[in-house]
């Protein structure tokens, strides 16, 4: 019989988003379909910085290292006013430890050549020119209008529909999904050449006593991106005098801007949805939220959105969850796409300063900061943790569990564990070189999730042991079980000697955390044993046979009054095989 040419998951948007959606299902056995409206790839870069977390989200989908050969790695913020060099920010990632300590500075177009390139290793073409017309969906599958650039139309069913196609999304737009904000300030972007005598080794903040210009090198030798936070009614005619004018006014030092190779004057927008799916419908990146390019979020949230998202479809598809997981989606992105206009609204207001004031204030202020070196520090710290991503978790999500009570809170350095919603990936960086934390390093790589435990005091280390290998063979189709501090016959052995990965996740003999596809914590306990794995599968709903769960339920998702049946009903048939 010949297999399904039926797309399960229809991804619209060839972007850096839609690409690392259609990269993730596919990678998770998924049939994606991938289109985009537009006639072929772009040609120009609106985002240009990739930030650590993001870059670990990358590492986890195995194309980080192709995408670092193309960038440049940024480590500073230097800030000028006036003709004069007021402070420079160094990257101190101390209290967020992080394999990739830097943001890379790369254009988008290679970013979308690195993605595209990996989609199609799995199977993947984006087909250009198909733009999304209307649809509707049931609860078994969507039904898409597509329409091909030579005048012609399908209709594409699929089981998901997932909208990352930007600003301007269809898909969100026939969701009747409102972007809730306002409209800001116009600033115009630029890359060109420039000759000027800084360093190419930091981004540049640049205040001329009326406005502020930002300047950020490209690998590329000369190549900048620059950014004009006041353009005035000419736009895109004269820019090259322009900045070059203000810029030399502000660093204090002659530059000469070449003709650029690209411009874009625009107004940019602070909105966002309310929620980001209704049924099988999903809208990620853009499309789900617009805001201030000031601190270079949009393309690094929207990645994260896509990674988040597409893991959690894949589980559901293949059965491996119940259908309320992907209500965590929402739950778990919606309050960090709002926090992260609030964010930007300030980065934004720290971008342009245009107050007049600021000739008289910023060297008075900055002159501090300079010779003050546990505020430098502080101010290192907070405008990092913000940028990086690397402070986002998921604490407050129904996905985050404690099997036991929750002890008293230190910080993950400190050797106090990971809580459920953190990232456990600053573990594996902490120590990176040691056996222990880079085998973990590795293990985030695979699809599934991972159940680690410490292996330890021979009285309970068998009903440990047990759970640990019942789990490893019951649910090895989305479940990876490793066993530190392994002796004979426990699953997964993954070598720590010295217990170094150990005490950085702070498992004691007999602990165990179970770790979500895209690096968080999910749950954590004290003692391994059947029972408690049966109650967190129940709880999470895994590694559920979905067949079951439909024929109990009689459609496709479980009304609440039936759930606890469902799962036990579900545990107790796992029991007997």
């Amino acid at each position: 019989m010949p297999a399904d040419p039926r797309p399960e998951v229809l991804v619209a948007g060839a972007g850096p988003v839609g690409l690392t959606a259609a990269h993730e299902l596919a990678r998770r056995g998924l049939r994606v379909r991938l289109v985009d409206a537009a006639p072929g790839p772009a040609r120009t870069s609106r985002a240009i910085a990739v930030h650590p977390r993001t870059l670990e989200t990358l590492d986890q989908m195995g194309v980080v290292d192709a995408l670092r050969e193309r960038g440049r790695e940024n480590r500073a913020f230097t800030m000028f006013a006036s003709g004069r060099r007021l402070v420079r920010l160094q990257a101190d990632y101390a209290s967020m430890p992080t394999r990739f300590p830097y943001t890379l500075i790369v254009e988008q177009t290679a970013t979308e050549t690195v993605l595209r390139e990996a989609v199609a290793a799995l199977g993947v073409s984006v087909e250009w020119g198909v733009k999304v017309g209307d649809f509707e969906q049931d609860a078994d599958a969507v039904r898409v209008r597509l329409e091909h650039a030579d005048g012609t139309s399908e209709v594409c069913r699929a089981e998901w529909l997932v909208g990352c196609d930007g600003g301007h999304s269809t898909v969100r737009k026939q969701l009747g999904l409102p972007l809730i904000g306002d409209s800001r300030d116009t600033w115009m972007l630029a890359d060109a050449p420039v000759r000027t005598d800084l360093v190419p080794d930091s981004i540049y903040w640049v205040h001329t006593g009326r406005q502020a210009m930002m300047m950020v090198p490209y690998a590329r030798e000369g190549h900048w991106r620059l950014l004009d936070t006041a353009p005035g009614a000419q736009g895109a005619n004269g820019a090259p005098e322009r900045f070059a004018r203000k810029l030399s006014a502000g660093l204090g030092t002659a530059v000469a801007v070449g003709e650029p190779e690209w411009t874009s004057v625009f107004t940019f927008q602070q909105r966002m949805v309310p929620r980001m799916h209704d049924g099988r419908v999903f809208v990620a990146g853009d499309a789900a939220h617009v805001h201030s390019p000031a601190s270079g979020q949009g393309m690094n949230t929207g990645i994260q959105e896509a990674y988040n998202l597409a893991w959690k479809l894949a589980d559901v598809t293949r059965g491996h969850a119940d259908r309320a997981l992907l209500d965590t989606y929402d739950e778990e992105r919606v309050p960090i796409g709002r926090a992260l206009l609030g964010s930007t609204r300030t980065a934004t207001f720290l971008v342009q300063f245009k107050n007049l004031l600021a000739r008289l204030a910023l060297p008075a202020v900055f002159t501090v900061v300079r010779h003050v070196a546990p505020l430098r520090r502080a101010i290192q710290r907070k405008v990092l943790g913000g940028m990086s991503g690397l402070r986002i978790g998921y604490g407050e999500s129904s996905l985050s569990l404690w099997a036991d009570e929750p002890p008293a809170r230190q910080a993950p350095s400190a050797g106090a564990g990971f809580a459920p919603g953190e990232r456990v990936s600053a573990a594996a960086a902490a120590h990176a070189g040691q056996p222990g934390p880079d085998a973990l390093a590795a293990e985030l790589r695979d699809v599934r999730w991972t159940l680690l435990w410490a292996a330890g005091e021979a009285r309970s280390e068998a009903a440990a042991a047990q759970a640990a290998a019942r789990a490893a063979a019951s649910d090895a189709a989305w479940l990876s079980v490793r066993t530190l501090g392994a002796r004979g016959g426990a699953p997964g052995a993954l070598c720590d000697p010295g217990r170094i990965l150990r005490d950085a996740l702070g498992l004691a003999p007999g602990g165990w955390l179970l770790i979500r596809p895209d690096g968080y914590v999910a749950a954590r306990g004290h003692r391994l044993t059947g029972e408690t794995w049966e109650t967190l599968l129940a709880e999470l709903g895994l590694g559920m046979d979905m067949d079951t769960v439909r024929a109990l339920q009689g459609s496709s998702s479980a009304p609440p009054a039936n759930r606890d049946k469902v799962l036990s009903t579900i545990a107790g048939q796992k029991d007997s095989r």
